[in-house]
């Protein structure tokens, strides 16, 4: 069931968005090499409680950590871990959430980790070539780029009388168009009382099919996508979702409200 929100109650997930939104830009800014995860996620709920809201991901059965932080192959779910080290060239994605006032908001942002002197060839990692990760920094760059623009490009689907699918079709064109693969196996959402409500909003989708889209809709819409093909593994930890080939993956998301006078993202107050 799809639940409305009320003007009062958009003012309210407005400032839990915000508050999500500023936190999640600090955690990137902290995305240096040779810190570790656990310390990005300790700053993490430190900050949202600072700012007055809760750590909304804390609110689900079982996981205990304000954000879901992963790296390269790692799309969604990251569990934050001292032994987890950023390094130069990485791809860090960093995804939280505020509960403020009785409501979720949820977001993600993911960007490349450069050292002072990034070198002009190619990348190297564990994983080497096996896991298409060799690759240069104007590639992952570029490739980062594909997340943001298809992001975009599906809020802008996000008024009254379009559809879910208008939605997803966004996603799946710029994504696919570029060369890459959407994850057809995890969905966007809708947020409220709930962090996950209905409905769920895929990366891939035919325009015109779905729920219609009504004011009073929040929605989380998520671009998750990978350098190789669509397929994820869990890993051993039993909430970190990697790719199946290991190849990058990234995820772009933010939620985004149907107002009567139009198309409102609530969490986008995002500086790196």
């Amino acid at each position: 069931m799809i639940v409305l929100k009320s003007a009062e109650e958009l003012a309210v997930m407005e400032r839990a968005g915000k508050i999500t939104a500023q936190v999640i830009g600090e955690v990137l800014a902290r995305a240096e090499p040779g810190v570790n995860t656990w310390d990005l996620d300790q700053f993490a709920e430190k900050r949202i409680r600072e700012l007055g809201g809760e750590p909304g991901f804390k609110k689900v059965a079982g996981y205990d950590f304000a954000t879901c932080i992963n790296i390269n192959e790692g799309l969604v779910h990251g569990i934050p871990t001292r032994d987890l080290i950023v390094k130069e060239g990485d791809i860090v994605s960093v995804d939280a959430g505020a509960f403020y006032g009785g409501f979720h908001t949820d977001s993600a942002w993911t960007k490349l980790v450069k050292g002072e002197n990034p070198p002009a060839g190619p990348l190297r990692s564990e994983a080497g070539e096996a896991g298409l990760k060799a690759k240069s920094y104007e590639e992952r760059e570029g490739f980062l780029d594909v997340g943001i623009r298809a992001l975009e490009r599906a809020i802008a689907q996000c008024r009254v009388g379009n559809f879910v699918g208008d939605i997803s079709e966004a996603i799946q064109s710029v994504v696919e168009g570029a060369g890459f693969s959407v994850v057809r196996d995890l969905v966007g959402h809708g947020v409220g009382r709930e962090l996950h409500e209905d409905p769920q909003i895929p990366c891939f989708g035919v325009g015109g099919e779905g729920a219609q889209l009504v004011v009073g809709m929040v929605l989380a819409i998520e671009v998750l996508y990978t350098w190789g093909n669509s397929g994820i593994d869990a890993a051993d930890d039993g909430w970190t979702v990697v790719t199946k080939d290991r190849s990058l993956a990234a995820i772009f998301e933010k939620t985004v409200a149907i107002t009567e006078t139009g198309t409102r993202v609530v969490t986008k107050t995002l500086t790196l």
